[in-house]
């Protein structure tokens, strides 16, 4: 039995915007009382002070950056990439990334919804903002997407990690097989439409990545 003790505080935090007509990252899909999935994001950086002992060793988070999210519903989807990191140069700079397929009525979509939040400011690509990807390439050890809207484009290079199994939700249980990874990059550049002006770029380390399910679907 392996066991943790300690404590952990969190301050700073910022998550995705909470409006009437999209109250939260889904948009106006979170409206939709019948969707499989439900996903938000509470803060996309925040500071951590604290300390957890394991197995009689301390590791002190003091001076860490964090960063959560939610899901909640009756399962993960059947196919699915996900990819997150809070870990750049500049500070105050946060991306979280997914697509996936979307059970819809008697049908299925490819849903995706990206956030890359900086300084205060976040450039929203989704299914629901009219935003298209351009390019997804998703082999054994690297996803490269590419997104753009009327105003910007955004180019993900990501490296994949060696990952560890964690349990997911079915409608019946708690026995899907998740392989995430915690120590992923991922390469971001954003640009402007108008002039490509570079906005921002910059690796991002000690990323989250998960990659489940028929991964042709969503390159199709």
């Amino acid at each position: 039995l392996l066991t943790a003790r300690g404590e952990l505080y969190f301050s700073g935090g910022t998550g995705w915007p909470i409006t009437l007509t999209a109250p939260g990252i889904m948009g106006w899909y979170a409206w939709v009382p019948f969707m499989e999935c439900y996903h938000g994001v509470l803060s996309f950086d925040h500071h951590i002070e604290g300390a957890l002992t394991v197995k009689g060793v301390t590791h002190d988070f003091t001076g860490g950056r964090g960063y959560i999210e939610k899901d909640w519903g009756q399962a993960f989807p059947s196919t699915w990439v996900w990819q997150q990191s809070n870990h750049f140069d500049e500070a105050h700079v946060s991306l979280s990334a997914s697509i996936a397929m979307i059970p819809w009525l008697r049908s299925t979509f490819r849903g995706f919804i990206v956030g890359l939040w900086r300084g205060g400011t976040l450039y929203r690509f989704a299914t629901y903002t009219g935003a298209l990807t351009e390019k997804l390439e998703i082999a054994s050890n690297h996803v490269h997407w590419v997104l753009s809207d009327r105003l910007y484009r955004l180019e993900m290079h990501a490296q994949r990690a060696q990952a560890t199994e964690l349990r997911g939700p079915t409608i019946q249980d708690m026995d899907r097989r998740v392989p995430e990874t915690l120590t992923g990059t991922i390469a971001v550049q954003l640009t402007a439409r108008a002039n490509g002006a570079v906005i921002f770029e910059g690796l991002g380390r000690n990323a989250g990545m998960e990659a489940v399910g028929d991964l042709d679907r969503l390159m199709q």
